[in-house]
């Protein structure tokens, strides 16, 4: 009979829900026009890994970078099949480092792009028109790599639903994991509730400093052009 693993925490699963639903909506606001509404979902996606990143080191065990990313013999000794765990795989942990960096990198990039007609970032007028140039074009770019990352990711989640029989979406809905083989140790039950809400706590303040200060960091508009009255007569 299977053990059930509690794997991913309940604050994990709400930032990758959100995270799908930011990207998916960054997608459609650029798509239709709607430059304002993607440019704040740009610091909605920038608030919400800042958070994970934040939450990769005070978050439970396996929502931390050091449980699951892994150097070149960890990666080659999951490919010999000889890895072991109950999180995100070596391989999937670098998978899901570009995933949160890129990301992080396009919402970055977009705070400094122009469209040359009526969209500027936030942050464009503290850098030149060819450098803002560059970062729209990076930008744009950025999600061409996305698409297939994301690509990529629904083809192994396919791939270990259909062949090796895992189920990796619903433990992303529920937070336990399924397991036929669950050692007394690695059954990762939450941290307590003090410990867990001041981590909470902590990474949604610094989240929450990350968008204030990209808001502080806004250059002021410029003063209104001073009008000529125009003589009575």
């Amino acid at each position: 009979m299977g053990n059930r693993v509690y794997v991913w925490d309940w604050p994990l699963r709400l930032f990758h829900w959100l995270l799908v639903l930011a990207i998916g909506a960054a997608y459609l606001t650029q798509r239709f026009g709607a430059m304002d509404w993607h440019q704040r979902i740009g610091l909605a996606i920038i608030g919400l890994i800042v958070f994970r990143l934040v939450w990769g080191f005070v978050g439970t065990r396996h929502a931390r970078f050091v449980e699951f990313v892994r150097g070149p013999a960890g990666v080659l000794a999951y490919l010999r099949g000889e890895w072991r765990g109950f999180g995100h795989t070596p391989l999937g942990g670098w998978s899901v480092l570009l995933l949160l960096l890129l990301p992080l990198a396009m919402a970055t990039s977009g705070l400094f792009a122009n469209d040359d007609i009526a969209f500027a970032g936030l942050l464009s007028g503290w850098v030149n028109k060819s450098l803002s140039d560059q970062l729209t074009s990076l930008h744009h770019l950025g999600f061409d790599v996305l698409l297939g990352l994301i690509g990529l990711h629904l083809a192994a989640i396919a791939f270990y639903r259909l062949k090796r029989r895992v189920d990796l979406v619903r433990p992303m809905l529920t937070g336990w994991k399924e397991t036929r083989e669950a050692p007394l140790e690695a059954r990762c039950s939450p941290t307590s509730a003090i410990a867990g809400g001041i981590a909470l706590i902590f990474a949604v303040l610094v989240a929450a400093g990350a968008v204030s200060g990209v808001l502080a960091l806004q250059p002021a508009p410029p003063p209104p052009a001073a009008t000529t009255a125009t003589p009575d007569w």
